[in-house]
């Protein structure tokens, strides 16, 4: 089946969920409705089902959405792969409603998943002369999943990874992403590690800045851009403090959108507090963010930073769905221009 035919596609989607729909629930859904990247069914007495085709532990947003739509008063999610299916499952004990359970595919069969272990992050290096080599230059230090990286206003210039074969266990590359550290290394091996540094700031500086021209190194990453501001700011979200970690599931590439979390204090009640950053709508924001939380903080109290033109109900909606529901903060004006 080509992904570049996309009715025949979602017409097997629909025959493969009306049939597990069928084996598995005895079931026959009269009503079958457009789900893009999938199927959905509902059937007469309110029950929804989703097969999930593309994305699908990170597609639980577009499930709920469709089932808000539809008035699905549950809604069972199918996909494919073991592994999604244990994350989508894990997500949706997070939700209040609708009831939400989680399927994996066993040939014609359908098997209930099992909530997936809330993950253990690798370590990241220790490397204390790495790590000041990044903050000397103006960079924020951000543990990742194994990692640190230094970014500039959200985008990654440099990362320290592990490396047994280098000085202290560790050793630091430059650029960004995965082609670029591995140019710079061939073209400018020459230069010290600190001017290497240097160089990659001063080229992304001069694009990664409010009010510059539109430009790959301006595009890419802008919730993590939201985030950094906000660690600067944390007044602005009711926080008294912030810090950017890593996502239960974290991003794969530079160009992958995902919201971006960081962890903090209240500054009203001093209780834990996660901020997760969006922008544009994006139904996979509220999913994600209790993941994030259930992750970092079961018991923190939930934001949603989201830019004021990109509040619309549906994240409210979704929000408030969840066991604990979760606070939705406009960031009004240009976020980007807070000193």
């Amino acid at each position: 089946m080509s992904a570049a035919d996309p009715p025949r596609r979602a017409a097997l989607n629909a025959a493969k969920l009306g049939a597990l729909v069928r084996e598995g629930w005895g079931a026959e859904a009269r009503s079958g409705h457009v789900f893009p990247g999938g199927a959905a069914l509902l059937g007469e007495d309110g029950t929804g089902w989703v097969l999930l085709d593309t994305g699908s532990e990170r597609n639980l947003g577009g499930a709920l959405t469709w089932a808000r739509k539809v008035g699905a008063a549950s809604l069972h999610v199918v996909v494919d792969d073991d592994a999604a299916a244990a994350v989508l499952a894990r997500r949706a004990t997070h939700l209040a409603r609708p009831a939400t359970r989680a399927w994996s595919v066993d040939g014609q069969a359908l098997r209930p998943a099992e909530p997936a272990p809330i993950p253990r992050p690798l370590p990241p290096p220790e490397a204390p002369r790495l790590r000041a080599l990044l903050a000397e230059v103006g960079l924020e230090v951000v543990e990742e999943d194994g990692i640190v990286v230094g970014e500039l206003r959200g985008l990654e210039v440099a990362r320290i990874e592990h490396d047994p074969d280098a000085e202290g266990g560790a050793r630091l590359a430059v650029g960004v992403g995965r082609f670029d550290r591995e140019v710079t290394a061939m073209l400018h091996g020459d230069l010290s590690t600190q001017d290497q540094l240097r160089r990659a700031v001063d080229i992304v500086g001069r694009y990664r800045r409010p009010g510059a021209a539109p430009h790959p190194m301006n595009q890419l990453v802008p919730e993590r851009w939201m985030r950094a501001v906000l660690v600067g700011h944390p007044e602005v979200v009711g926080a008294s403090d912030l810090r950017p970690v890593v996502s239960a599931v974290p991003r794969t590439n530079l160009r992958e959108r995902l919201p971006a979390t960081a962890l903090g204090t209240a500054a009203d009640t001093g209780e834990p507090l996660v901020v997760v950053c969006s922008l544009g709508v994006d139904v996979e924001l509220v999913p994600t963010a209790a993941d994030d939380r259930g992750f970092h903080a079961p018991d923190a109290r939930l934001v949603l930073a989201v830019a004021a033109r990109d509040v619309v109900p549906l994240t409210t909606a979704l929000a408030d769905q969840l066991v604990r529901p979760a606070q939705v903060v406009a960031v009004d004006g240009d976020w980007r221009t807070l000193p």
